[in-house]
């Protein structure tokens, strides 16, 4: 991935070590949806730490050869961004940014590199969404299609660029 128009901006690959920050990120993903609850902040700290660690546990399991990396800025983590790299697709598992980095286009442009490599490539882009998600405007606005759900996330998927490969 070609970071070099966003100099600020960097990946390195995830460690055992960065497991506190890496739930931090994926607690901030839930806050919106756990204030409707009424959960008190002791079940909720609970719910989030079943959550995460069944969903980092799977993605581990069923994506073993994904590249799981921590989006920074400045040297500094600012969320996480796993990607597994197939022949034909290029399955974006997660993006995710800390709240105080959202809305600044960080995200944006990550998808535009993996959208650059695909198209080079000639590989397709998928991703799942909760329908929901203000992220799934962005991907629509990116050329993402719906093409199927599974009652929880929307499967969207944008081909590469035609004459791109």
């Amino acid at each position: 991935m070609d970071l070099s128009s966003w100099p600020d901006l960097g990946l390195r690959p995830i460690s055992a070590a960065d497991e506190p920050l890496l739930r931090t990120v994926y607690a901030s993903t839930r806050e919106e949806e756990l204030g409707l609850t009424g959960w008190p902040p002791e079940q909720q700290a609970a719910f989030l730490r079943q959550q995460f660690d069944a969903q980092h546990g799977w993605y581990q399991t069923h994506f073993a050869a994904a590249d799981f990396d921590l989006i920074l800025e400045r040297d500094e983590p600012i969320g996480r961004l796993y990607v597994y790299r197939q022949p034909h697709d290029l399955n974006v598992i997660d993006i995710a940014l800390l709240p105080a980095y959202r809305g600044r286009g960080v995200g944006t442009f990550l998808m535009r590199q993996l959208l650059a490599e695909a198209d080079h490539t000639g590989r397709t882009v998928s991703l799942h969404v909760e329908g929901f998600n203000r992220a799934r405007a962005l991907y629509e606005r990116l050329g993402f299609a719906y093409v199927g759900d599974d009652g929880v996330y929307l499967e969207m998927r944008r081909p590469p660029a035609a004459g791109v490969s």
